[in-house]
């Protein structure tokens, strides 16, 4: 977890949380797949790292309500509640092993700013700050489900949205949108596997 400590000042309870990551999704892996076999080695590189890519964009104000839609296995929800403690962060999945892992990991880093739900997006009515993803579905579907979902309260330097985790050609999917943000991971992390990923920023 070196490589979170080299990008992060972090607390002794963020250290502390950061490190558990590795035993709890291995063990939780085994038993229910939700990181690529041949990719857990690279956790935190490829899943913790690459989700607080959004940390280092837009570092939250305590007190900003934040949905993680699709986090699988909690990603990129899990880090950034470790990241922000006084945020509020609701992760949902349609998928109920996922959000089995995401909870069971939750409950044993103690994060109690963090609910997780086995839902789709279109069935949560509540209102949040942001909404997060990593890349899963095209960028006009993703906006239909959740701009419903976007507080007209602002609390942060930048206005409420969304804020999405991909890689590839985005041109097409960004095409509808004037005020949409494109920000390389790599503007903050070395190393080639951040080359070509994106952090998509476009206020609602």
């Amino acid at each position: 977890m070196k490589i979170i400590a080299d990008y992060f000042s972090l607390s002794d309870r963020q250290a502390e949380q950061f490190a558990q990551l590795d035993a709890l999704y291995r063990d939780w892996n085994s038993k229910i797949n939700v990181i690529s076999r041949k990719d857990i080695d690279n956790l935190y590189e490829h899943h913790v790292l690459h989700s607080l890519a959004i940390a280092k964009l837009l570092p939250f104000q305590p007190g900003t309500t934040i949905m993680d839609v699709g986090t699988g296995g909690g990603f990129p929800g899990i880090p950034l509640a470790i990241m922000f403690p006084e945020c509020q962060f609701l992760l949902i999945d349609s998928i109920g092993k996922k959000i089995k892992v995401a909870n069971e990991i939750a409950l044993a880093l103690g994060l109690t700013n963090v609910v997780c739900k086995q839902e789709r997006a279109e069935e949560e009515k509540q209102k949040f700050d942001f909404v997060v993803s990593r890349a899963v579905m095209p960028l006009p579907d993703l906006v239909k489900l959740v701009r419903k979902n976007i507080s007209n309260h602002h609390r942060n330097a930048v206005p409420n949205g969304l804020v999405v985790l991909k890689g590839g050609d985005l041109q097409e999917e960004l095409k509808p949108y004037k005020e949409v943000e494109v920000t390389p991971c790599s503007n903050y992390f070395h190393g080639d596997w951040f080359i070509g990923k994106q952090i998509i920023y476009l206020p609602l």
